[in-house]
């Protein structure tokens, strides 16, 4: 495959993933479990040098457009370790807040998670990032718009910059936003 359309991490440049909860579920739509994500990308960030230039969390996926600072660990093993924690916080928070599906998610989940040979109890997300590793300016412009774009084609706000849960505000020079991006002007064309 060219243009960066092979899905597998294998350098230390930036890439579009998309993670997405098991058979697409729309389980961000609570303040609480959209929290436990950008709780996670935060500590990511400073913890395990994640640097983030761009991001959408929608009510049933994630994207984002990332890279790590770090010779010593790759986006693949920082993207298993978010994956592995907010799969279980998730879970954990669905059973401690005033969720109208909980029961109905849980099973979902368990469910998911019972032929798995890997999972001891809930599947949340689906296997895999779907990485492309973005190898010009043109391409990186092209995914951060279609990133931003994703409220707006969902139906969700009228101006992508309206959406608090991604980065278009920081792009459209508004605001930084709830996470702290790396605004990648210099880089699109």
């Amino acid at each position: 495959m060219d243009m960066g359309f092979k899905y597998t991490i294998t350098t230390r440049e930036k890439y579009f993933l998309t993670i997405t909860v098991v058979d697409w579920i729309d389980v961000f739509t609570r303040k609480e479990l959209s929290e436990v994500i950008i709780n996670a990308l935060k500590y990511c960030q400073q913890h395990k040098k994640l640097q983030i230039y761009a991001w959408c969390l929608m009510p049933s996926h994630l994207h984002l457009v990332a890279s790590v600072d770090d010779d010593e660990v790759t986006l693949s093993d920082v993207m298993r370790d978010f994956k592995k924690f907010t799969s279980k916080e998730v879970v954990k928070t669905i059973k401690e807040i005033a969720e109208s599906r909980r029961d109905w998610l849980l099973r979902h989940f368990e469910y998911a998670g019972k032929y798995h040979p890997k999972i001891k109890d809930y599947k949340f997300w689906q296997d895999g990032l779907h990485p492309i590793e973005l190898t010009s300016g043109k391409f990186i412009e092209q995914k951060i718009n279609y990133i931003h774009q994703n409220p707006v084609e969902a139906g969700i706000v009228y101006r992508a910059e309206d959406y608090v849960l991604s980065s278009a505000a920081a792009y459209a020079g508004e605001h930084t936003g709830i996470l702290d991006v790396i605004v990648l002007n210099d880089w699109l064309e």
